[in-house]
């Protein structure tokens, strides 16, 4: 199941709107086939780990991180080919969240005369599937906020300095998250502190591009930044207030190629970041990567937003109380009352360090 889990992270930001998924077949104890979902429309993990295996597929084991769906979308019901294949036993990791469907596979499998077995390294699975599980269930995005700061917690000297604080082992691992998120958002002063691509680039291997979001709410972004002028297929989108964005400022955006949004103002006449997460789960984005700045940060966390935190840490103290704060906003009252990081993994990364963990808790999506 593990190889499996390592297979169907490939396919995280290339699946949607359907989930990541691996698959393993076992025979005797051995791999004989592999596979792992690459993008809507094509075969399921399944067909791939299935047709690998060929006829030694037969009376063999299927290891599975989500339940095989029994029902026909842009591809026929993986169900149906399991049993085709002559495979003996299915282990599954999630259970389809889907209220419509969920347990149909697992059930179908047993009625059948499969010896079925779920719960394998089920918290592993089911984070491979959260942004679409909590995009399908809430229809609210999962949000990634990432974070790259110095010991003591600042993203930028009191000048706004902070190129570069992380190494480039943590500037790749960051081009990574960009690539399995649908979209990466900033707030405009980012734009003008770094006047950023917002792309992916990874050495070796292009990437996907997210859709880029700036939240902008007087639309006041100069047409001539990098982000509107970029040989990519994803599209730039601006976020602004209603009543705030003059229709000049809209045209001259929309001139050089951006989407122009507009939500309701928030309480502090800011962009209603409730109503654009709506509007982005109804774009179809399942999962964000929030870039920063603190500001946009610490909305999210006020608010919260976050689901899966991100920090890099490099061996600097920048100090100074004017210098940036990796996250905004008016935070806990008490430290009893902070956000407390599950499933915590810590990665080195040369000098610097990648602590990772989740924010939600993932089976609330489920209840």
């Amino acid at each position: 199941m593990r190889k499996a889990l390592r297979l169907g992270k490939k396919g995280l930001g290339y699946t949607t709107p359907n989930p990541a998924v691996g698959a393993v077949v076992v025979r005797q104890g051995r791999v004989v086939g592999e596979g792992y979902h690459q993008k809507a429309g094509t075969p399921h993990a399944e067909i791939h780990a299935l047709r690998a295996a060929g006829d030694r597929a037969r009376g063999a084991d299927l290891y599975v991180t989500l339940e095989p769906c029994n029902h026909t979308g842009r591809t026929p019901p993986c169900t149906h080919a399991i049993l085709e294949a002559g495979i003996s036993r299915v282990v599954i990791g999630a259970i389809d969240p889907n209220p419509k469907v969920t347990g149909g596979g697992a059930e179908f499998l047993r009625d059948h005369g499969l010896k079925v077995e779920v719960g394998l390294l089920t918290d592993e699975c089911s984070l491979l599937i959260a942004p679409f599980a909590k995009h399908m269930l809430t229809g609210i995005p999962w949000i990634r906020s990432k974070v790259a700061c110095s010991l003591d917690g600042r993203i930028a000297t009191r000048t706004g300095h902070s190129k570069w604080i992380t190494n480039q082992q943590a500037r790749r691992s960051g081009h990574r998250l960009r690539e399995i998120s649908d979209a990466i958002l900033v707030g405009k002063g980012t734009i003008l502190a770094d006047d950023p691509q917002l792309t992916c680039r990874r050495p070796g291997r292009p990437g996907r591009d997210p859709v880029r979001v700036v939240l902008d709410s007087r639309l006041s972004l100069d047409p001539s930044s990098r982000i509107f002028h970029l040989d990519s297929s994803a599209p730039t989108v601006i976020v602004g207030v209603e009543g705030k964005a003059g229709e000049g400022q809209r045209q001259g955006l929309e001139a050089v190629g951006a989407r122009v949004w507009l939500t309701p103002p928030d309480s502090m006449g800011r962009v209603d970041i409730n109503s654009l997460l709506r509007h982005l789960g109804g774009y179809g984005i399942q999962s964000i990567l929030v870039e920063g700045g603190a500001r946009i940060h610490g909305a999210f966390w006020d608010q919260g937003h976050v689901d899966e935190a991100f920090f890099y840490f490099a061996p600097l103290v920048i100090g100074g109380v004017d210098a940036r704060p990796a996250i905004g906003g008016l935070g806990a009252l008490e430290v009893g009352m902070a956000t407390r990081l599950s499933r915590v993994h810590y990665h080195k990364l040369g000098d610097n360090w990648l602590i990772h963990g989740v924010a939600t808790d993932i089976n609330s999506f489920w209840s």
